[in-house]
């Protein structure tokens, strides 16, 4: 899957997000808006969670997925947040290969970004599962 823009990468994210949770017996909420911490809140055996979904198509030298942890804006591009600084449950990912991961936050440690090695496989999950 090619991502022309972030736009796209991000709506694509969501969107597999969403068909997984609700593939899964979730019931899924989206936000009214994008100011919160989280992508969705998903509900199920009357426990709610907040998810942050990221995509990536982002690769190391060593061809392992990297996935952006921080978010940056403003005119220099400086980072105002991190997602272990937020109020999130859990991390949805998915990369280009349509390879989809389910973090809970408490597993990652990182500040600036991720690496989808084999530290993080036991976290691999698919729509058909």
């Amino acid at each position: 899957m090619n991502f022309f823009t972030n736009k796209e990468k991000g709506n694509t994210g969501l969107g597999i997000a969403i068909a997984y949770f609700s593939s899964h017996g979730y019931i899924v909420s989206i936000p009214l808006n994008d100011t919160q911490d989280y992508d969705l809140v998903i509900d199920k055996n009357h426990t709610i969670k907040k998810v942050q979904v990221k995509s990536t198509s982002c690769k190391t030298q060593y061809d392992i997925y990297q996935v952006s942890l921080k978010s940056c804006g403003g005119t220099k591009g400086k980072t105002y947040k991190t997602l272990i600084d937020t109020n999130v449950d859990i991390l949805f990912i998915v990369t280009d290969k349509l390879d989809t991961y389910l973090i809970p936050i408490e597993f990652i440690k990182n500040k600036s970004s991720l690496n989808l090695c084999k530290k993080y496989i036991n976290f691999k999950v698919s729509i058909n599962d």
